[in-house]
């Protein structure tokens, strides 16, 4: 109720009266407040640990050491009470340097426990470790370790060393969350406390396994310590970590029990075969069996690990797992080219033999001698051999494929028959070195002859292309290389006559007749009976004039087909050579010439007798006649043109009868003329113009006698009387003036002296 009073002195008489906490209430001295505090017997805790509430920081941390000085244990909890009440006010730093001050663990272990879950600083969660430890709390030690995450590990774990606790579960904690188990292990064995290494192995982490035997090995453990511990996990082992580890120190036997336990349970881990095939290859207990029977160790690692210890084994385990790299890799360091020939042999790849082939592989050629004289001729397999041909081409090395075919063909191997081999060896002879294509023509016998032959003769090789056409019987192809390419028509001819085959005589035929050689291409046809260029040696013939051959040429021809052309050309040439006889006996047989263009071409060469015979065959009188003239047979030719009864025949033949002054066989044409008005003044002139005044005027005179006299007839005649016989004219006017055909006489006569002056 009361305020206005003197409060220092009333604190005095509380504290003289015993009534320490009334003092605290009044007294506002800090020296006053420690005196009075220091009471706590006689004080209630919770009203004290209320008071330190209305103090300040600096005076209740006063307060709280010297409570402590004054009795540590006694009013410790006072302490660590207020201390969680006020922490916030108070400074959680500041509340631990006063329980470390006073060396006060258990303060301190307290106070850190209630604050512990909603801190992250790491020295809080180490120092109530710390603390826990230090006052015996190991399962709440135990406790942190296992579930904080913010305590400083390398410090936890030194601090636990250090204190060597009777419990090693905490310690354990630290190390395998935070990977200290080598550390660990070691304590953990110094100290001899196995049973921990047991257990931790077993159930508390068995994948850290590795290490702890790693450690111990390190540690000198014995080892059959070693080997029960790693026998009780077994099958939780990983098995790749513990081969490292023991690798690392070379005590890799020591897992031989181990593994071939895993081995006998069926285990195809591929780390407990790499493992127990490198524990075979140190103890040389027939490791090749193991690296060619085993399915399940990896080829890379365990051939690594054979490299420095038998280069031969890491091959076997190379080619097991087909590692072409390691394989060139270790063949090429170690020298073993006959190894590594054999497997590029082996694998069939095209890749790798582009590897191992490149033109920068310092050791190709090491490999090429390997691959010639040992991996092929020792392979049975046709797909081996055509890979490692193909590759050699694809690297284009012809010489060396060359050297290598030589080697697998032309020797007593498997594939000395190889049609495709013979065929390749040859070809690439072609190419690379011609001067051998000879020599393996003729000692190869099972090869490709046409193909082959072809490309020699692009590669013009023509010596070989013969070789090889003549060696297969391809006659055709081996005379047109003679033809062709060596251009030797009498080589050709011999081998003609060698082999006797009528192909062969119509290539050498045509050749002869390009070459114009007309009558030994015509004897080369005849021998080929090759009636198919009649045409071609028609024309030869007839610009080299050799008619006697073609016709023989013609006679064989016509056994084979039935051409116009053919018997029109026959007779021709028969004309040609002046058998005529053999024209007539022709004729008479069948035959399917035209004769008519036959006898207008003879005619036109003016080979009369030969087309006489042809116009006299088809009864072509009007050509006949005609062809009579030309031979002087005038009288036949009269006859001729009878037959014909053609105005243009009568007139060719009355004309040509003038020329040669027979005026008989002239009037009888003319007389078959002159009864066409329109053919009578052509007749006159050509008697006129050539002097024939007085046969001209008896044809006329013979005209006027004619069934089919007519006027120009009388007319014509008038006008030559008056022309060149003017004593007859009169004597002719008077005559048939009154002739009805001859009206007008006179005027007519008047007429045509005019128009002829």
């Amino acid at each position: 109720m009361f305020s206005h009073y003197d409060r220092p002195r009333i604190g005095q008489l509380c504290e003289k009266a015993g009534l320490f906490m009334r003092a605290l209430q009044h007294y506002t001295e800090l020296p006053d407040i420690k005196r009075v505090i220091v009471n706590t017997h006689a004080i209630e805790p919770q009203s004290l640990v209320e008071f330190f509430g209305t103090l300040s920081k600096e005076w209740a941390l006063e307060c709280m050491k010297d409570l402590l000085l004054v009795n540590l244990r006694g009013n410790l909890q006072i302490i660590v009470q207020t201390a969680k009440e006020y922490a916030e006010q108070l400074g959680v730093e500041a509340c631990i340097k006063l329980f470390e001050q006073f060396k006060s663990y258990e303060g301190l272990y307290f106070f850190l426990g209630s604050y512990l879950s909603s801190s992250e600083d790491p020295d809080i969660h180490f120092k109530y470790i710390e603390a826990a430890a230090k006052t015996g709390q190991i399962k709440e030690v135990e406790r942190v370790t296992r579930e904080s995450n913010f305590y400083d590990a390398e410090k936890t774990k030194n601090f636990l060393m250090e204190a060597k606790l009777p419990d090693a579960r905490p310690l354990i904690n630290v190390c395998d969350r935070f990977g200290f188990v080598p550390d660990l292990t070691h304590y953990l064995y110094s100290n001899n406390m196995l049973r921990y290494i047991e257990g931790y192995v077993q159930k508390v982490n068995p994948s850290n396994a590795p290490l702890v035997v790693g450690q111990l090995l390190d540690d000198e453990c014995p080892e059959d310590f070693i080997k029960g511990l790693i026998l009780s996990v077994r099958s939780l082992l990983p098995v790749e970590p513990l081969v490292d580890e023991c690798e690392k120190r070379n005590r890799l036997r020591l897992l031989t029990q181990f593994l071939e336990h895993l081995v006998s349970e069926g285990s195809q881990d591929v780390h407990v075969h790499n493992a127990l095939g490198k524990i075979i290859i140190d103890s040389n207990n027939n490791p090749e069996h193991f690296l060619t029977t085993n399915p399940y160790y990896d080829s890379r690692v365990v051939g690594k690990y054979c490299e420095k210890r038998d280069p031969t084994l890491a091959v076997v385990a190379y080619r097991r797992g087909q590692c072409d790299e390691e394989l060139i890799n270790v063949t090429n360091k170690n020298s073993l080219f006959k190894l590594q020939a054999r497997y590029v042999v082996e694998r069939m790849d095209a890749d790798l033999w582009e590897k191992v082939l490149v033109p920068d592989n310092e050791y190709r050629r090491q490999l090429i001698d390997q691959v010639v004289s040992t991996a092929l001729p020792e392979s049975k397999s046709p797909e081996q051999v055509s890979a490692a041909v193909k590759a050699f081409m694809t690297a284009d090395l012809p010489h060396e494929l060359i050297e290598l075919l030589e080697k697998i063909v032309l020797q007593n191997s498997a594939f000395s028959g190889n049609f495709n081999l013979q065929n390749l060896l040859i070809l690439t002879a072609i190419k690379a070195d011609a001067s051998r294509v000879m020599d393996y023509i003729n000692r190869l016998d099972n090869f490709d002859g046409p193909a082959v032959g072809e490309v020699a003769v692009e590669a013009q090789l023509y010596e070989e292309a013969f070789a090889i056409f003549k060696k297969f019987n391809l006659n055709v192809q081996a005379v047109n290389v003679l033809l062709d390419n060596i251009q030797s028509i009498e080589r050709a001819v011999e081998f003609a006559f060698r082999v006797e085959e009528d192909a062969v005589w119509s290539q050498v035929a045509k050749a002869q007749l390009r070459e114009g050689l007309v009558s030994d291409a015509i004897e080369s046809f005849i021998r080929a009976d090759d009636a198919t260029q009649f045409l071609d040696v028609i024309r030869a013939s007839e610009d080299a004039d050799v008619y006697h051959d073609l016709v023989k040429y013609l006679l064989m021809v016509r056994q084979k087909a039935k051409e116009p052309k053919v018997d029109s050309e026959l007779i021709y040439a028969y004309a040609k050579i002046d058998r005529l006889s053999e024209i007539e006996e022709f004729i008479l047989m069948p035959n399917v010439a035209n004769l008519q263009n036959v006898g207008d071409r003879l005619y036109d060469e003016a080979l009369y007798e030969a087309a006489k015979i042809i116009f006299a065959f088809i009864s072509n009188w009007a050509r006949l006649a005609c062809t009579l003239v030309k031979l002087k047979q005038f009288q036949g030719a009269v006859d001729a043109a009878r037959k014909a009864n053609s105005s243009k025949t009568w007139k060719e033949v009355c004309f040509a009868c003038v020329d040669a002054e027979e005026f008989r066989l002239a009037q009888i044409c003319g007389l078959n003329i002159i009864v066409q008005v329109d053919d009578l003044e052509e007749v006159s002139d050509y008697y006129q113009n050539r002097g024939c005044f007085n046969e001209l005027i008896s044809l006329m005179e013979s005209g006027l006698g004619l069934e089919r006299a007519h006027m120009g007839i009388f007319t014509e005649l008038g006008v030559l009387y008056a022309r060149y016989r003017p004593e007859k004219l009169m004597e002719h006017i008077k005559l048939f003036s009154t002739d009805s055909t001859s009206p007008s006489l006179s005027g007519l006569v008047m007429n045509n002296n005019i128009g002829r002056s």
